[in-house]
């Protein structure tokens, strides 16, 4: 039953990745890149300043700029940098890191256009804030109806795949090294949640300010061991990837080796870094800066560690370990690879990695969910979405990895369609803050 649901789920995502949205959002990075004149190369160190900036304009808002900008990492930096990135090397091969790094370069400009748009349009009253793509959307494009159905998918996706994913993915690590039952990993992980949220968005921001920092810095400290260890491997593997990215060779299901590593990378790269989804737009409106373009250029950082640290450094080590073909997946595999170049010690530096990278991400994503469902159903039903939220977190922990994947992947293609509507349509806005110019919004 459940192996047939997995495959019905699955299908319908695939209909929805291949090839539309995957056209759809690398086209419109590309579009908003050249659009920006480049503006993720072209202000790089203006966005590295940004990232480190906790200067704030007096205006409302719950977080300084730095926790907004720590809470939109948590959220994003989740186990779908270890465990969905390890999945794409897996399913599609080694060139899907290739297409991981390209939806990076030109996701940056979706991620600093939903950054720009969280701060300008959102409704801020002392430290009270809402914000998300759907104020954009009813204000900004007058299109109340479109905002609406995009806080319906957003919201449900929120509660129906976050807390499946990351636990899962938690879970399964926990159990591969410390032999841990997944049900008791599941509600250690749910109370755990619930500590922090339960504080609302300002008890988020100070847990993000303190472990986004630690869990990029252990993650990336332990990579970069196994990739010295084996260093010798790399040129074989990078060309293996390059040559693997646009191989017309057919693969076991009769599609081209191509076609099949831009699906797994493109989608396991959007769900890494997350632009697209609008979520972006959450975390940065909740900043205390009446300047978007401060918002827009962390974003531009947060997509770049992303894309071009944390998964690098899962899909590189397995690749280099030989650990993609040894037929573990998800983060059982970048355990092993771990594993390979510190024994004994590689697979627990993986674990605590997935469980902070899990962690920060359920609690970042319980805010988003809650603010998806404020917008329709009022202020009362967070305590309601709270509690549900973390009821779900061991069933998550307990489910099937397949069934969990495939019904992220169809819920994230459903949540991007209208919040591109947003991101295109008030692209010419974006585009003037992105050229340093003093912009009013449009009214």
């Amino acid at each position: 039953m459940l192996t047939t649901l997995a495959d019905l789920v699955q299908r319908a995502a695939d209909a929805l990745f291949v090839p539309w949205l995957l056209v759809l959002l690398f086209g419109t990075g590309l579009f908003l890149t050249i659009r920006y004149r480049v503006v993720q190369v072209r202000r790089f160190g203006e966005a590295f300043r940004a990232m480190l900036s906790s200067v704030e304009s007096g205006t409302a808002g719950a977080l300084s700029p730095f926790q907004a900008f720590m809470t939109a990492l948590s959220g994003t930096i989740g186990t779908g940098n270890i465990a969905g990135v390890a999945t794409a090397i897996v399913s599609g091969g080694p060139g899907a890191l290739f297409w991981i790094w390209a939806y990076g370069f030109v996701a940056t400009t979706i991620k600093f256009t939903e950054a720009v748009l969280g701060v300008t349009w959102r409704e801020a009253s002392g430290t009270t804030i809402r914000s998300g793509p759907m104020y954009a959307l009813r204000d900004g494009l007058k299109l109340p109806w479109l905002a609406s159905t995009y806080a319906l998918i957003a919201g449900v996706a929120a509660i129906t795949t976050t807390p499946f994913t990351q636990p899962n993915s938690i879970a399964i690590v926990l159990n591969s090294q410390l032999g841990l039952p997944t049900w008791v990993s599941g509600i250690a992980i749910a109370v755990l949640v619930w500590l922090v949220i339960v504080g609302g968005i300002g008890s988020i921001g100070k847990a993000a300010e303190k472990l986004a920092p630690l869990k990029v810095a252990l993650y990336l400290g332990g990579g970069l061991i196994v990739i010295a260890v084996f260093a010798g491997n790399i040129p074989s593997v990078l060309s293996l990837v390059f040559r693997e990215a646009f191989s017309l060779r057919a693969t076991a299901g009769g599609a081209l080796g191509m076609v099949v590593a831009m699906r797994y990378g493109l989608a396991r790269g959007m769900y890494a870094n997350e632009a697209g989804y609008g979520t972006a737009s959450v975390a940065y409106g909740t900043a205390r800066s009446r300047h978007p373009e401060q918002q827009g250029l962390q974003a531009v950082m947060e997509v770049a560690i992303v894309s071009f640290v944390t998964s690098t450094i899962s899909a590189m080590t397995i690749l280099l370990t030989g650990a993609w073909q040894s037929g573990l997946t998800s983060s059982a595999a970048v355990a092993s690879a771990f594993d390979a170049a510190m024994p004994g010690v590689g697979g627990y530096v993986v674990a605590l990695c997935a469980f902070l990278f899990g962690y920060t991400t359920l609690i970042g994503w319980a805010f988003y969910g809650e603010q998806f469902f404020e917008y329709l159903l009022g202020r009362p039903v967070a305590h309601w979405y709270r509690w549900i939220y973390c009821l779900l977190i061991p069933f998550g922990a307990m489910s099937r990895v397949e069934v969990v994947w495939a019904w992220g992947d169809l819920m994230n293609a459903l949540q991007i369609f209208p919040n591109l509507v947003g991101v295109i349509g008030l692209s010419g806005f974006v585009a003037r803050v992105a050229r340093g110019q003093a912009v009013d919004a449009p009214r």
